[in-house]
């Protein structure tokens, strides 16, 4: 079984923030799969359903954003999940806004839901897909830009956004992380695919 986790914060205040495009992205697989993430396992929703013949397992963690890794830990032990079948989405302050980069493996990049889960997990070598939310003007301080609501014009691009990550996502555990990366990694803006 594949785990596809969404990080982010849980709570309605924090919904519509650039740190919960994670927990977006998994709810648009959610629904385009008709798995319901609502049962609470080892501190986090979760839901169980296919794609594309694979059997999936859907995670949001709620145990706030750092400490992503407490939860998802004791949920792959529980459900005998290993590292390699983990899908980690997440925001990426180093990135602009909608672009795409998915990873086979790496540091966390100072993105601290993601350093919880290597921390946790004993390995770096996670596929992660990472979104993009840089606004493209100076951000003074990045804790308070991620925890503040997304802009007008933000919220207009961001379901072709949601679509596009869940589409990435999909295709690693359909077609393998290889050719996911060459078909969905982008740059943006224009949304324009990039081969790594």
């Amino acid at each position: 079984m594949y785990l596809v986790a969404g990080l982010g914060n849980p709570g309605e205040e924090y919904a519509l923030t650039p740190h919960n495009l994670g927990f977006l992205a998994v709810d648009r697989l959610a629904e385009r799969q008709g798995i319901r993430v609502s049962r609470r396992d080892s501190k986090a929703l979760a839901g169980v359903g296919e794609i594309d013949g694979h059997a999936v397992m859907l995670a949001k963690p709620q145990t706030y954003m750092n400490l992503s890794g407490t939860s998802l830990g004791p949920l792959m032990e529980k459900h005998g999940i290993e590292p390699e079948r983990l899908v980690v989405v997440y925001d990426e302050l180093d990135l602009p806004w909608t672009a795409l980069r998915i990873k086979p493996k790496g540091s966390a990049a100072g993105h601290k839901g993601m350093a919880s889960v290597i921390r946790e997990l004993k390995t770096s070598d996670l596929v992660r897909v990472r979104m993009g939310i840089h606004p493209g003007h100076p951000v003074k301080d990045g804790a308070d830009f991620v925890l503040a609501p997304l802009g007008r014009s933000q919220r207009k691009e961001l379901d072709e956004f949601i679509d596009y990550a869940a589409d990435a996502v999909r295709a690693i555990i359909a077609e393998g992380v290889v050719m996911a990366m060459t078909k969905y990694n982008r740059r943006a803006p224009g949304l324009q695919n990039e081969e790594e």
